[in-house]
């Protein structure tokens, strides 16, 4: 089967996206699929190095641009598809051309846009779902990464549940992995971090509830012997209540530590993950829940809520909490005062984590892959 994955939205910045493709690449080659990858200029030898097995196609270098983007994937991808006689299309990111020429699987990635619409902004929420309802609409086949956002998908844009395949992420246990003291504490010298600590890793954005945890974690720890710091690592978003309640918590209680250090790169994350204390994720909504999982497999004590995907990976490895500052508050002091239960769940953590593999994931995409050629292209 030869596979034409569209590579072309994934950002600079590996977040989310990127990781998925970047993983899910070289998991496609062990498969045995035939597959070439389209991708902008800057991740050519990126790809290469990853997947030596994949033709790689350079897009031009203004796709860089998000206007220019959409343009060549309406004109320029299918007629890469067709150039290379392709028998299906793969579009990672939510969108596809109009008129592929091939059947064509799409990835959907979340379903927050309709569920919890005021967590994103206006022109994203539009822009993410009307390009979801085209794609149930037209597509062959559909990627979802958890039972939840395919239900969820279902209920806000239709599409009957034969078309929708889960496939979980995976994780890389060459970089995820449980580390020595001696890394975690690499990694806390480079955060200037002296001591304990309680980790959150992802981008600053209104879904992440990251204003509650930062209340709910100084109503837990304030009035502690040697309370742990508060580290907010990931990408600076746009969540403009993040700086008044860390301000607000410098003010009320200037004997705890906050750090907001902004994007890490990824080999301090292993450290950074497992030489927390909790690392808490109290998130409103999910499509999947990476840092969540790369969190356990680092053999981290998580802290997380029960919302959308979360527990379908945190299983009954992780502990739970509401997403208000309350709950996280008592979630929250309760797994620090109970070192046992702390051990325990990072062991159950590494266990479940390494039931998620990319390889497992690359096999679901083949599954999804073969409905949509069966489907022929007639939707």
């Amino acid at each position: 089967m030869r596979v034409v994955l569209d590579a072309t939205a994934v950002p600079a910045d590996r977040g989310g996206v990127g990781r998925y493709v970047d993983a899910l690449v070289p998991a496609l080659l062990r498969t045995g699929v035939d597959l070439v990858v389209a991708c902008q200029p800057r991740d050519l030898a990126l790809f290469a190095a990853a997947a030596p097995g994949a033709d790689l196609v350079a897009a031009p270098a203004s796709v860089v641009r998000r206007p220019a983007r959409l343009a060549w994937e309406q004109l320029g991808l299918p007629r890469l598809v067709r150039a290379v006689a392709a028998d299906v299309l793969h579009s990672p990111h939510y969108t596809m051309p109009v008129r592929p020429g091939v059947p064509t699987v799409v990835t959907l990635h979340d379903a927050t846009f309709f569920s919890h619409p005021a967590l994103h902004s206006p022109l994203k929420r539009r822009f993410f779902t009307a390009a979801t309802v085209r794609a149930v609409r037209r597509a062959d086949a559909l990627v979802v990464p958890s039972q939840a956002t395919g239900r969820e998908v279902r209920r806000h844009a239709g599409g009957e549940p034969g078309l929708f395949h889960v496939a979980y992420h995976g994780v890389d246990t060459s970089l995820f992995h449980v580390v020595d003291e001696h890394e975690r504490a690499r990694v806390r010298a480079t955060l200037g971090v002296d001591g304990a600590y309680v980790a959150f890793l992802g981008t600053l954005e209104p879904r992440k509830n990251v204003p509650a945890l930062v209340r709910g974690w100084a109503a837990a720890v304030h009035d502690t012997v040697d309370p742990p710091a508060l580290v907010l690592a990931g990408g600076r978003g746009w969540d403009e209540q993040v700086a008044p309640a860390v301000e607000q918590v410098r003010r009320e209680h200037p004997h705890l530590q906050v750090q907001v250090p902004g994007y890490l790169p990824l080999e301090h994350l292993p450290g950074y993950l497992a030489g927390a204390e909790v690392v808490a994720y109290p998130s409103l909504g999910e499509g999947f829940g990476l840092p969540v999982l790369e969190a356990m497999a680092c053999g981290a004590v998580v802290l997380t809520s029960r919302e959308l995907s979360l527990p379908e990976v945190g299983g009954d490895a992780v502990a739970y909490c509401g997403t208000d500052e309350g709950s996280i508050a008592a979630s929250l002091r309760a797994l620090l005062a109970d070192p046992a239960r702390r051990r325990a769940l990072a062991a159950a953590a590494v266990e479940r984590a390494a039931t998620f593999d990319w390889d497992a994931t690359a096999r679901s995409h083949v599954r999804a892959y073969e409905a949509a050629v069966r489907a022929g292209g007639s939707r």
